[in-house]
This record gives structure tokens, C-alpha cells and sequence, in this order.
């Protein structure tokens, strides 16, 4: 169990829902349309991205591949390359733009976090009034920042994409050791978008055994299915993508969600959760009794004297099932009856000699 503001995570709690609008947004105002989108929808949380480009990358002309929706009817895709540098350059806002951002956030109730790449921008997380910093999966080895990260207190939510257990491990052990348990681990399947065989959800029960912490799932594919599935095998928050457009020539558009599908994508996983209900099998009055309409009871075949012997060819199984059960056809045969019954009754303890 970790804190999240006011809310807590663990396996006893709903599941946590992150709206991703970091990489898809253009600006102050498509990140407020995004904002305000995911709110509609009652997302728990918005996330988006505080990273400078200048400071990050240093050759400018490393390029990055991902893939593009081209039309949505016949689901074509196209390969396409650009540097890094200018994708990244896509999602940069000033700060104050990320002040008013988050001020937004706040005004309709969504959590606000983001992911980030330096020491200054934990302190700007900080100095926001963020709960909850995430650190990207390419830095699960950045020990310093991790380690200024988990000084901060806050929950700190650790991608995991391309690293090995012994890697996510170590990274634990670091923020632990700087007296930081509220931590989340995302199972976090690489590509833009991931393929099938990389998803490989059956890494989520592993982590669950593996640490005492919640387990997320950043979804990378197309739809929600992935996230349903996810959610069935334990993820205790799930983080999805969303987009105005998933034409959109840029990363991660492809596999996002468009504000027509927000609300049905959060409404199936609450419908999920209510249908997983309790690891007990517990059973309603109302239940208990409409299933005896068609359990059946201990009838007699023909009309029998009181003082008769009951013999199996004397009795039948028969619906509804409000007399003796089949269950109790070894005590009941070879006992007498305490009076006449008439054939096709269903047999009582009323009916049997003591």
C-alpha cells in the first residue's frame, strides 16, 4: 500500500487511472483540451513530461522511429524516422505554462504528475505541490537521480521498459535506501506501439510476487484490451495514452485514445473490478434461494403407506428443489415413513420416523 495525495494504492483499493497527455499534446492549450478530457472521463490523474531537449540530447540528429495511423477505417500504418531532439521539442512548455497547467489540473480534480529527467525538475515537481514523480525507464540505472528523486518523499513511480528484474531490483534497493517506500513499479512494454510478443502481461504477477509495492501497467498497444487484462492479472493503476487524434503524425498518437473512447475505457474497468468481486465464493440470500428452483428434491414415485420402508425405486430426483436434497438420499432411504404420502410429493424430514 503506497499514498498518492489523498488516495491510496494497494491490491484493497480501485484501480488508479492515468491519463498520459504528455507526448501528445502541442502546447499549453491542447495539454488544458487534454486536461480537460480526462477529467470528463474521471480519470484519477493527468500526467505529462518536464523534459528540455538542449539539456537531454546531445546529438540533436539521433533519430527515432515509431509508427503513424494513417487511416483509422482500414487500420494502415506508416513507418516514420525523425530526430529525437524535435520530438521532444514538441512537448516542451514554459514554466510557467507548467504552473498553469498544473493549477488547471487541480481546479477539476485530476492528480498532476510528470516524468523527469533532472535534479531541478524534482525540485520544480516539488515546488508545484506534485504527489508523485515518475522516472522514465531509459533512467532506471540514473542512480543519482533516483536517488534525488526518492529524497523528495513523494511517491515515486518507476518505468521499467527494457530492464532486467536484477535491474528493477537494484533501482528499489537505491530508493530504499534513501528512506522512500512509496513506490509504484511499472511493468512498461517497449514500442511505438509495442508488439504483441513484447507485452508479455505475465511479468505483472512476478512483480507482485517479487516486491511488497503496487504494480502498474503502461499500456503501449492500441485499445484497452491489454489494460483489462492487466487489471485481471493484479496491476493496481494503469496508465493509457490519450490524443485528440490518433492520425496524428507523431509518436504515440497511434495508440492513445480519443476522447469519444475515454469515458467507455474507464467505465470498463470499473465494470471489471465490480465483476471480479471477492476472492470468496459468497452467495446472497436471494441467490441462495433462486438456485433451488432448479436443484431438485427427493420425490416418491407412488402413493406410500404410512410405515413403509423407503427403497430406491421408491423415490425420484426431481426440480424444484425445496424438499430433501439428492444429498441426503443415503439417510433417507431404508428409513419408514411417518405417514402417507401421495405420489409425486417431495419428501420432508417431517415425513420420516425418527
Amino acid at each position: 500500500m503506497v499514498t498518492f495525495g489523498s488516495r491510496k494504492l494497494g491490491d484493497d483499493q480501485p484501480c488508479f487511472i492515468t491519463f498520459e497527455a504528455g507526448p501528445t499534446h502541442d502546447g499549453l492549450d491542447s495539454a488544458k483540451r487534454l486536461v480537460a478530457h480526462a477529467a470528463e472521463a474521471k480519470a484519477d490523474a493527468v500526467k505529462f513530461q518536464i523534459f528540455d531537449p538542449d539539456r537531454l540530447v546531445a546529438d540533436r540528429k539521433q533519430p527515432f522511429t515509431y509508427e503513424i495511423l494513417v487511416d483509422r477505417d482500414s487500420g494502415k500504418r506508416e513507418t516514420v524516422s525523425e530526430p529525437l531532439y524535435d520530438i521532444l521539442c514538441r512537448r516542451c512548455l514554459t514554466a510557467d505554462e507548467w504552473r498553469a497547467l498544473k493549477d488547471y489540473s487541480d481546479s477539476l480534480g485530476l492528480a498532476f504528475f510528470a516524468t523527469v529527467a533532472f535534479d531541478d525538475e524534482v525540485d520544480f515537481l516539488e515546488e508545484l505541490g506534485c504527489h508523485s514523480i515518475k522516472i522514465a525507464s531509459a533512467d532506471v540505472n540514473h542512480f543519482p537521480l533516483l536517488k534525488r528523486a526518492a529524497r523528495s518523499g513523494l511517491c515515486l513511480q518507476l518505468d521499467t521498459g527494457n530492464a532486467t528484474i536484477g535491474e528493477i531490483e537494484v533501482a528499489v534497493d537505491l530508493i530504499r535506501s534513501e528512506g522512500n517506500e512509496n513506490i509504484i513499479i511499472h511493468h512498461c512494454p517497449s514500442g511505438y506501439p509495442a508488439r504483441l510478443e513484447s507485452i508479455n502481461l505475465n511479468v505483472i504477477p512476478t512483480l507482485k510476487r517479487m516486491f511488497p509495492y503496487p504494480i502498474a501497467y503502461s499500456d503501449h498497444s492500441p485499445g484497452w484490451e491489454m489494460d483489462i487484462a492487466a487489471i485481471a492479472l493484479g496491476a493496481n493503476l494503469v496508465e493509457k495514452t490519450i490524443t485528440e487524434d490518433r492520425t496524428t503524425r507523431s509518436v504515440e498518437h497511434i495508440m492513445s485514445i480519443e476522447p469519444s473512447d475515454m469515458d467507455a475505457f474507464i467505465r470498463s474497468i470499473r465494470e471489471l473490478e465490480t465483476a471480479m468481486g471477492s476472492s470468496r465464493r459468497l452467495m446472497t440470500a436471494a441467490e441462495a434461494e433462486k438456485r433451488m428452483a432448479v436443484r431438485r428434491s427427493i420425490h416418491v414415485r407412488q402413493d406410500l403407506a404410512a410405515g413403509h420402508v423407503l427403497r430406491p425405486e421408491d423415490v425420484d430426483y426431481r426440480r424444484p428443489g425445496f424438499g430433501l436434497p439428492p444429498s441426503e438420499a443415503e439417510h433417507v432411504i431404508g428409513k419408514a415413513l411417518a405417514h402417507s404420502v401421495a405420489a409425486g410429493a417431495a419428501l420432508n424430514w417431517s415425513d420420516i420416523s425418527a
